[in-house]
C-alpha cells in the first residue's frame, strides 16, 4: 500500500477543515485550494490535476446544476404563492405536530423508491421550510427525517441504482435484498430521522431560508391538492420510466414512439421542466399572477440556488482528485486478507471508501467488487449474501462529509454553516450506516 497517497488525503481532508472552520475561508475557494494540494502531494501531475478538476465539477454539475436550478424555481412559486405553508398546514392537521417528522421520514421513504434523493430532495424540500415556518421550530426537525428516509430507501432498496449494482456484484437474489433492506432501513431510517432530529433541532435552531419575499395573501393559496397534484407529476413520470427501462410490469420495443416518450418525460430534468411549467401556469398565471412577477421570483430563486451549485461541483472536483489518487482501492486492498466476518467485512470497506472518496456508489461498488472474490469461497446461503448487501449500503450510506457533493447539497439548501452540516448531516447519517448494520448483524444471527 502506497502510504504517501493515504497520507496526502488525509492532510488534504485536515487542511480543508481548517481553512473552513478556523480560518473562515469561503467553502468554495478552500476545496478548489484543497485539490491542488491532495494531487501535488500525491504525486500527480499537475496537468492531470487540472483535467481531474475539471472533470469531477463538469461530471458533477451537468446533473447537478439542472435539478438544482429547476428546483429552486419550483420551490420559489410554492413558496411565494403561500402553496407550501397552505400544505404544510394541512399535514400538521392529518398528523399533528407531534407527528410530522414521522410523516417526512416515511414520505422520503416512499418517493426514493423511483426517484433519485437529490431529486426527491429538491422536489419536496420546500414543505419541511413551510414546516418550519409554521411550527416555528428548527427546520431539521423535519428536513433530517425527509433525508433519512430518502437515504435509506436509495442505498437499501432496489430498484435504486447501487443496491441493485452490489446484488448483481454478489450474486445476491433482489427478493432478498429487498426484505432486509426494508427491516434493516425501518429502525435505521427511525433513529437517524425522527429520533436524532428531534435531539439535534433542541441544540440547533434554523430558519429557513427564503427563495423570494412572499407577496401573495395567504387566503388566496393555491389548494393542498393542487399542490400535491403538482408534486406527483415529475414522481409519477420518473416512475413510469423506471418501470419501463426495468421492464417490471411492461415490455415496450425500444425504437417505439410511446417508449421514446416516456423515457423522455420520465428523466429528471424533463419531469422537473414539465412540474415549473405545470406551477408557473397553475399556481401562477390563473390565480393572477402577473409574468413580470413571475419572472422575478425565477430571478430571486436563482439567487439562493447559485451557492449551491458552485459548492456542489466544487464538492464533486475534489471527490474526483480523491478518486484518482486511488486511496479507497488501496484502503480496500489491504483489508482483503483479513479475517473479518464478511458482513463486517463489507462494512468496513465501503465506509473506508465513502471516508476517502466520497461517493456512496463509488463505495458501494468497489466494496462488492473486493468483496465477491472472499465470499467466493465461503459458502453463504442467499439471505446470508443479501444480508451483505445491506451491510455494504450502510457503510456506503456514513460519514458524509467534505469530499461528499451531497454534504454540500445539503448543507446549503438547509441554511446550515459547515460545523452545523457536522453535527446534523454527517451525524444522521453515521448514526444510518450502524444502525443498518446493526440490524442486518442481529438478522444474520438469527437466521
Amino acid at each position: 500500500m502506497d502510504y504517501h497517497i493515504i497520507s496526502a488525503v488525509i492532510a488534504g481532508i485536515a487542511l480543508l477543515l481548517f481553512l473552513i472552520l478556523r480560518l473562515k475561508i469561503q467553502a468554495f475557494l478552500s476545496l478548489l485550494v484543497v485539490c491542488i494540494v491532495v494531487g501535488l502531494l500525491s504525486g500527480m501531475p499537475v496537468n492531470i490535476i487540472l483535467e481531474t478538476m475539471k472533470e469531477g465539477m463538469g461530471s458533477t454539475l451537468g446533473f447537478v446544476a439542472t435539478v438544482v436550478g429547476l428546483g429552486a424555481l419550483f420551490g420559489g412559486i410554492l413558496e411565494q404563492s403561500g402553496g407550501a405553508k397552505r400544505l404544510a398546514d394541512y399535514l400538521l392537521k392529518k398528523t399533528g405536530q407531534e407527528n410530522a417528522s414521522w410523516a417526512m421520514v416515511f414520505t422520503g421513504f416512499l418517493v426514493a423508491i423511483p426517484v433519485f434523493f437529490d431529486v426527491a430532495f429538491i422536489i419536496l424540500v420546500p414543505i419541511t421550510y413551510a414546516l418550519s415556518r409554521t411550527t416555528k421550530k428548527s427546520l431539521l426537525l423535519y428536513a433530517l427525517p425527509l433525508l433519512a428516509g430518502l437515504a435509506i430507501t436509495h442505498a437499501f432498496i432496489p430498484p435504486t441504482p447501487g443496491p441493485i449494482a452490489v446484488a448483481e456484484i454478489l450474486g445476491a437474489d433482489l427478493g432478498w435484498v429487498i426484505i432486509f433492506g426494508i427491516l434493516a432501513g425501518v429502525p435505521a431510517s427511525i433513529l437517524g430521522g425522527p429520533v436524532f432530529a428531534r435531539f439535534i433541532a433542541s441544540k440547533i435552531t434554523i430558519e429557513p431560508i427564503h427563495f423570494s419575499e412572499s407577496e401573495s395573501p395567504l387566503e388566496d393559496a393555491p389548494s393542498p391538492a393542487l399542490i400535491l397534484a403538482i408534486i406527483a407529476v415529475p414522481i409519477f413520470l420518473i416512475v413510469l420510466n423506471t418501470l419501463l427501462t426495468s421492464e417490471l410490469i411492461f415490455d415496450l420495443p425500444e425504437e417505439s414512439g410511446l417508449s421514446e416518450v416516456i423515457v423522455l418525460l420520465g428523466h429528471p430534468f424533463t419531469a422537473l421542466i414539465v412540474a415549473n411549467l405545470l406551477a408557473w401556469y397553475f399556481i401562477g398565471v390563473k390565480r393572477g399572477m402577473s409574468k413580470e412577477f413571475l419572472q422575478k421570483i425565477g430571478t430571486k430563486s436563482f439567487e439562493a440556488a447559485g451557492v449551491i451549485i458552485l459548492l456542489t461541483g466544487a464538492g464533486g472536483a475534489f471527490k474526483q482528485v480523491l478518486i484518482e489518487t486511488g486511496a479507497g482501492d488501496m484502503m480496500a486492498s489491504a483489508l482483503e486478507n483479513s479475517v473479518l466476518n464478511p458482513l463486517i467485512f463489507g462494512f468496513v470497506i465501503a465506509a473506508l471508501v465513502r471516508i476517502l472518496q466520497g461517493s456512496a456508489t463509488v463505495a458501494m461498488i468497489t466494496s462488492a467488487g473486493i468483496t465477491a472474490p472472499v465470499l467466493a469461497s465461503a459458502n453463504l446461503s442467499a439471505p446470508e449474501i443479501a444480508l451483505i448487501v445491506i451491510a455494504i449500503a450502510s457503510g456506503a450510506t456514513g460519514f458524509s462529509h467534505v469530499n461528499d457533493s451531497g454534504f454540500w447539497l445539503v448543507g446549503k439548501y438547509l441554511g446550515l454553516s459547515e460545523k452545523q452540516t457536522f453535527q446534523s448531516w454527517t451525524l444522521m447519517t453515521t448514526i444510518i450506516a450502524f444502525a443498518g448494520l446493526g440490524a442486518s448483524w442481529i438478522i444474520w444471527i438469527l437466521i
